[in-house]
C-alpha cells in the first residue's frame, strides 16, 4: 500500500465511517462490507467514494469526496473552491471542478470536471480542520476560473459573494484582468469584472441585475435603503431610485405565513410612498428575458405620485 493510500486509510479509521471515505479502504479495514456499501447504507458520491448519509448533500460534500480520488498535484478550483469562500452557489447537480497540470492523464470519475491548466504553488491554499485537509485555489485564482469557465450571470453571482465577504476586492479583480490579457479566457474575464457588485446579497439578485445591464437597461442599485419624508421604509434587493422602481426576489422562506404578512405590510408602505414593486419568485429566474421585459416596461411608465 502506498503512503498516500495508507494516509487515506487512517482517515477512514479516525472518522469511523461518519464522514467521507473510500469504499475499498473501508472494506479492507473491515469497517464495512461490500454488501453494506451496495445496500445504500452510505451515500455514494462517486465511484468508490461514500459519505455518511446524515451529512448535508451539497456541493462542498461532493468536493470533499473528490479530494479522496484526486491526484496529489490536483486542486479544487472555480465554483468548487468558491464554496470555501462564502459563495456556496454550486449545487450537487454541478460537476466538481478539479484543476490538473496540462500533462496529467487523469480523467476523473463521472461527476468531476477536469480542467487542464498550470497552477502555481502560490495559487494553492490548504484548508484544514480536525477531519481533513482540502486543497483549493486561492481567492484570486478561484476568480479566474470562475470568470473564464462559468456563464456570465453565474460568474458574477459567485464573484459578487466573494467580494461581499471580502475574499476579493474590485481592485484585485481589475488588476487580474489587466495582468491576464492574452491568456486563454481573458476576453471573457474582462467582460465579467465590470459587472461585479459586492453589495448583492444573493445569487438571484445578481442574475437579475446582470440580465438587466446586458439588455441595455440602467443598472439598478443593490440593497437600496428606501426612505420617505425622513422615514425608513426598508432595504430592498434592487432599485432604480430615479424611477422609484423596486424589484424584490422572494425565496421559499418568504411564503411562510408570518413572512407573507410582514412582506405585504412592507410593500403596502412602499407603494403608498409612490414606489412600484415587482415581486419575483424562483420560477421567474427560468425566464430572465421575461423579467427584463417587465422591468423595461415599468421603467418606461411615468412616475407615481408619492
Amino acid at each position: 500500500m502506498t503512503g498516500r493510500a495508507a494516509a487515506k486509510l487512517r482517515i477512514v479509521s479516525l472518522q469511523r465511517l461518519t464522514g467521507v471515505f473510500l469504499g475499498s479502504h473501508a472494506v479492507a479495514e473491515g469497517a464495512v462490507t461490500r454488501a453494506q456499501l451496495q445496500s445504500g447504507l452510505y451515500r455514494r458520491l462517486f465511484q468508490n467514494v461514500y459519505a455518511d448519509p446524515g451529512l448535508p448533500l451539497d456541493h462542498q460534500l461532493l468536493a470533499r469526496g473528490a479530494m479522496l480520488v484526486m491526484p496529489d498535484d490536483a486542486v479544487l478550483g472555480g465554483r468548487s473552491a468558491a464554496a470555501w469562500y462564502d459563495a456556496p452557489f454550486a449545487t450537487p447537480a454541478d460537476p466538481v471542478l478539479v484543476l490538473v497540470p496540462p500533462t496529467s492523464a487523469w480523467r476523473g470519475p463521472r461527476g468531476i470536471r477536469v480542467h487542464r491548466t498550470e497552477v502555481a504553488s502560490g495559487e494553492v491554499r490548504l484548508i484544514e480542520n480536525a477531519r481533513e485537509a482540502v486543497r483549493v485555489t486561492t481567492p484570486l485564482r478561484t476568480a479566474w476560473e470562475i470568470g473564464t469557465l462559468e456563464r456570465v450571470g453565474n460568474a458574477v453571482a459567485l464573484l459578487d459573494a466573494m467580494v461581499g465577504a471580502q475574499h476579493l476586492t474590485y481592485e484585485s479583480l481589475e488588476r487580474l484582468a489587466r495582468e491576464g490579457r492574452g491568456r486563454w479566457g481573458s476576453r471573457r474575464f474582462s467582460k465579467v469584472v465590470p459587472l461585479v457588485d459586492g453589495r448583492s446579497q444573493s445569487r438571484p439578485e445578481s442574475l437579475v441585475r446582470v440580465a438587466c445591464v446586458r439588455a441595455g437597461l440602467p443598472a439598478p442599485v443593490p440593497q437600496f435603503v428606501v426612505q420617505s419624508a425622513g422615514r425608513w421604509l426598508g432595504q430592498v434587493d434592487l432599485a432604480w431610485p430615479e424611477h422609484r422602481l423596486i424589484v424584490e426576489y422572494e425565496g421559499p422562506h418568504h411564503f411562510e405565513e408570518h413572512k407573507i404578512v410582514q412582506d405585504d405590510g412592507r410593500y403596502a408602505r412602499l407603494i403608498a410612498a409612490g414606489w412600484r414593486v415587482i415581486r419575483l419568485s424562483t420560477a421567474d429566474l427560468w425566464d430572465l428575458d421575461g423579467v427584463v421585459a417587465r422591468i423595461r416596461q415599468a421603467l418606461a411608465l411615468p412616475l407615481l405620485a408619492g
